[in-house]
């Protein structure tokens, strides 16, 4: 067997494809019953940390979409389409006009200059520059308009008795209200579609991003806790997991071949969360093939190696953010037996009571606490206690202290 002739299968990229996708039939089948519904009432918020795969499952979902008729729009969200509610609905119909410039709403028929009789047709489609001009010429406010442009564009897709669009877009905890600014982007996003929904028209919002996605949501308007299903995507079970370490490696091409031990190894270093699976995986397939170029065999897994690449790949630039005072506290966190979950204030203070350090007091982790969230580092779920921001990072802390 040509060993340099199959190439590393796994893929620990930013929302990239894995070879293979485990453990995630529940979210899949909860999507599939939001897309039965014939009036829409419930939209979709897939949120996690960061690495459990939520850019690569809303990729999955779209032919799911597709094949129940549903049209499919979207694109990562970004910071400048959350300025202004004119850049939000900019946005909107740009993406929807990927899927509508086909659509022909008319068609005019011209005789052709300087021959007698002969003539040719013109065709208007539902193009940016048609839903642009639809949009810049209705009256009203920017909600109105983006209201009104959408309404325009349904009465034609509901000819299809089966249309619907799915809006998905991922990286949406970026979205936010500019009070200081009278700029409500999110607002209007939630407005619209409520708005539309109660009309019967079949526009769905599928949000990807962080855990502060929901609050975010609840907080612009009360009514978006009934407005949308919740799906958090937690690490991977070890089964899964399992699964997604041997199965790349199935094909009788592939030189590399995962023993139990070796799958255990990877589950244990990987926490079941699936870009550390991947990236895990791939740094030991190139170990093992080098080896076997080498005409040598595989070497043990190299697991302190490995973690201290993704400590310098993954962790370092978030731990960065941190000062020192506050990488003292975050190291008190990663002491409590339950931070991989959650952790309150109180149980902070007690905790670095019995630490060799100066102790926190309630009012300086709160305002430390604040500041971390606002970094990206830990954020405060729906039930008032704190979290780790990103997958594993006890670990990560545990080990700057050693």
């Amino acid at each position: 067997m040509e060993v340099t002739k199959f190439i590393n299968p796994f893929r620990p990229g930013a929302g990239h494809m894995p070879p293979y996708l485990a453990g995630r039939d529940d979210e899949r089948h909860e999507f599939a019953r939001l897309l039965k519904q014939d009036v829409v009432v419930e939209n979709l918020v897939l949120t996690g940390l960061r690495g459990v795969g939520k850019t690569v499952l809303l990729e999955t979902f779209k032919p799911l979409a597709q094949s129940e008729g549903w049209l499919w729009v979207g694109t990562d969200l970004s910071e400048a389409s959350s300025v202004t509610e004119h850049n939000l609905a900019l946005r909107l119909i740009t993406d929807l006009a990927v899927i509508t410039s086909s659509t022909v709403i008319g068609a005019e028929d011209y005789e052709r200059m300087g021959f007698s009789g002969e003539r040719y047709r013109v065709e208007h489609r539902l193009d940016y520059d048609t839903l642009n001009h639809i949009f810049q010429s209705a009256p009203g406010l920017t909600a109105d308009k983006l209201k009104h442009t959408l309404e325009v564009v349904w009465s034609f897709l509901s000819l299809d008795p089966r249309a619907g669009v799915v809006f998905a877009y991922d990286e949406a905890q970026l979205l936010s209200d500019h009070a200081e600014k009278d700029e409500y982007p999110l607002s209007l996003l939630l407005d619209t579609f409520q708005s539309l929904q109660r009309k019967n028209i079949r526009y769905m919002l599928a949000l990807t991003g962080l855990p502060t996605l929901f609050p975010k949501l609840v907080e612009a308007r009360t009514y978006a806790e009934r407005m949308f299903r919740v799906v958090f995507l937690n690490r991977l079970d070890d089964k899964a997991s399992a699964e997604a370490v041997r199965k790349p490696t199935e094909s009788k091409d592939c030189p590399v071949r995962f023993t139990e031990q070796s799958i255990s190894e990877v589950v244990s270093v990987s926490g079941g969360y699936p870009y550390f699976i991947q990236f895990t995986c791939r740094e030991i397939y190139d170990i093992w093939v080098q080896a076997l170029r080498s005409g040598s065999q595989p070497p043990p897994i190299p697991i302190q190696e490995i973690e201290r690449k993704l400590d310098t790949d993954f962790f370092a630039g978030r731990w960065a953010k941190a000062t020192d005072r506050q990488r003292d506290l975050l190291a008190v966190i990663a002491k409590l037996p339950t931070c991989d979950v959650e952790f309150s204030v109180q149980e902070v203070v007690e905790m670095s009571r019995n630490e060799s350090g100066a102790p926190f007091s309630s009012s300086h982790v709160n305002q430390m606490l604040a500041t971390l969230c606002e970094r990206g580092l830990v954020y405060k779920n729906r039930h008032g206690r704190y979290s780790f921001a990103v997958p594993l990072f006890d670990r990560f802390i545990l080990r700057q202290i050693e």
